[in-house]
């Protein structure tokens, strides 16, 4: 959601006219709230893998009296492309596959080595065919103000007599893109000692996570995984002076609110969704068998993120932020 926040700036900075409305998982509304290029968001109430036949059709209907002029589809599954079919809107664009003809009537070729980013995935779809990509994407970028920062530094007991780093250990897609804990915890006691505040930042599923990282760091991080909604962990991340975090969706917030990053990559690649903001450093081994692109390691031993040791990353943090 947030990458493609890249295609609603390049849509705005084509015509400043444009309205766009965006169907979304309702989880996610409120960071569509935090672009200022989204006049709405539209829940699309579909649990993850449903299928949703009616609920899509309905939707469908529903927006079809809006009269939309464009429906761009980002994902390439043939269930995505039902909602504007239903709606019937005139031109529906998206990239080639999974049958999607006849859904679909401004069908795009997907060149993968071309379009080797999910960033330029998504802006390509904004552009005429033919039409080239910019040089420079539009980066996103998250709005947050500084007093809803201090209110949740506040409510979470942060204070602001420190400067702040949030470790975020999450990573929906699986193990294999996740730091070790217990390194978590020795980058804490690190930071501790350098007289930072560390906080733990994640979802309701990553609070085991945080209260072992709490653990490892001798009590020197504070656990806030679950502690907040979404719009509140947007302000919280602009608050921090860095993070470091494993490739996942907190990352590409922090990198679209303007935080310092120190981001570390495993089983995925750096070069295919890095956080896309000039303050963010990546550490990432390089070893023959990374990036697989497995949710757990094949190999058994994680040897891309057991490698990376917490007095390189403490060592990387204080360089970003002597910049």
């Amino acid at each position: 959601m947030i990458m493609a926040q890249s295609l609603f700036r390049l849509l705005r900075e084509k015509d400043p006219t444009r309205a766009i409305d965006v169907v979304a998982p309702r989880w996610s509304l409120p960071v569509l709230q935090r672009m200022p290029e989204v006049r709405r968001g539209i829940a699309l109430d579909v649990r993850h893998g449903e299928f949703g036949w009616g609920k899509r059709r309905s939707l469908g209907r529903e927006l079809g009296a809006r009269r939309y002029e464009q429906a761009i589809v980002l994902p390439r599954s043939a269930k995505a492309a039902l909602v504007p079919w239903f709606a019937g809107i005139e031109r529906r664009t998206g990239f080639k596959g999974e049958l999607r003809f006849g859904l679909l009537n401004d069908i795009r070729p997907f060149d993968r080595a071309r379009l080797d980013q999910t960033v330029k995935r998504f802006t390509a779809l904004g552009l005429d065919p033919g039409e080239s990509l910019p040089d420079a994407l539009p980066r996103p970028l998250l709005t947050s103000n500084q007093v809803a920062q201090h209110d949740i530094r506040r409510k979470l007991g942060l204070g602001k007599n420190k400067p702040l780093i949030a470790l975020l250990p999450g990573a929906e897609y699986g193990p294999a893109k996740c730091w070790p804990l217990a390194n978590f915890g020795a980058l804490a006691r690190l930071l501790s000692q350098s007289d930072y505040r560390v906080a733990v930042l994640g979802g309701p599923g990553d609070r085991d996570a945080g209260d072992e990282i709490v653990n490892h760091s001798g009590g020197q991080a504070i656990n806030c995984c679950g502690d907040t909604t979404l719009a509140e962990a947007c302000d919280l991340l602009a608050a921090c002076d860095a993070v470091v975090t494993n490739d996942s969706g907190l990352m590409h917030m922090a990198a679209a609110v303007g935080t310092r990053i120190v981001a570390l990559y495993g089983s995925t690649s750096p070069h295919f969704t890095p956080p896309l903001t000039p303050r963010a450093r990546i550490i990432h081994l390089e070893l023959d068998c990374s990036p697989c692109f497995k949710r757990v390691c094949p190999l058994e031993h994680l040897n891309c993120l057991n490698g990376i040791r917490p007095e390189r990353v403490m060592d990387e943090l204080r360089a970003l932020l002597a910049e």
